[in-house]
């Protein structure tokens, strides 16, 4: 068996990016919490990159519902944390890299975790976590790179003077406690995303609506799909990367869709037609979760 090093490990890195660069991909810090769905693949992909410092945080297992999608589920995997798991996975890709895992506790440490990791991929899914890391994210200057609740692949990145997603999106949670927030907040939170989505997207025309009403009116779990989720996880990789090097460009704040359906990518609606569509996908919100 051969040796492990880190030039081999990335030297086929090389040409999409420099010797130099690859140095600066070793010495990063990222900090994600959430390394199930798309969080786990963002993981797997800086990891094989060669990003050589981390910390990750879960608070769940892994469930057999979750092989159809999550990268580092397996059946022999089921019932077991899911950052312990994926950790274990880092070691045997590259033993040198610096990881940190942390279960539900990383709520309590996310000022300094904030400030130890100029850059965090939110792998989670709960709107009260979210509020409170992206508040801090703002105070620690630290960048935040997220994705939309949606059926297409999509990718947005929030720097420290941007408007957090709860302010641009109008959640209920703009100005109330965090530790304050509701599953009712939570829910109208999710109703606000699906909206924003729906708007400025065609992610609407690639889901069953029926299934969709019901995880509106809070009756099912959100549906996800291995094409999507992995995808979305390695979109959210390369925003990192681009961070790292300090390259031009990449998404924004409101970020932007990817259609692997019509080839194209689809970037938010210039208000007034902003406006005028979101006003029809609330009436139809509005049907869908009556029915």
């Amino acid at each position: 068996m051969n040796a492990f090093t880190y030039a081999e490990m990335t030297t086929r890195n090389l040409g999409f990016v420099t010797p130099e660069e690859q140095e600066k991909l070793r010495a990063a810090h990222v900090f994600i919490p959430g390394v199930g769905g798309m969080g786990g693949a963002c993981f797997l992909t800086l990891l094989r990159a060669g990003v050589g410092n981390f910390t990750i945080a879960d608070i769940d297992t892994f469930e057999i519902s979750n092989l159809n999608r999550q990268v580092f589920a397996f059946t022999d995997t089921a019932g077991r944390s899911k950052a312990e798991v994926a950790a274990e996975a880092a070691a045997r890709i590259n033993p040198e890299a610096k990881l940190k895992v942390l279960g539900a506790e990383w709520l309590d440490q996310i000022e300094a975790l904030a400030t130890a990791h100029p850059i965090i991929v939110n792998g989670t899914d709960d709107a009260q976590a979210g509020v409170r890391m992206y508040r801090v994210a703002r105070e620690k200057r630290a960048t935040v790179i997220d994705a939309y609740a949606a059926t297409l692949p999509s990718v947005y990145v929030v720097r420290p003077d941007d408007p957090r997603p709860e302010e641009r999106m109008g959640y209920p949670t703009v100005g109330k406690d965090w530790q304050s927030i509701s599953d009712d907040d939570r829910q109208a939170c999710l109703m606000k995303e699906l909206e924003w989505a729906l708007t400025h997207s065609s992610t609407h025309k690639y889901v069953d609506l029926g299934i969709a009403a019901e995880l509106a009116a809070g009756k099912r779990k959100r549906f996800s799909f291995a094409p999507m989720v992995i995808t979305t996880g390695n979109l959210m990789a390369y925003e990192a990367i681009r961070l790292i090097l300090g390259h031009a460009g990449g998404a924004d704040h409101r970020g932007y869709f990817f259609n692997p359906h019509a080839a194209r990518v689809e970037k938010p609606l210039a208000w007034p037609l902003s406006a005028l569509k979101g006003a029809l996908v609330r009436q139809f919100m509005a049907k869908m979760t009556a029915s």
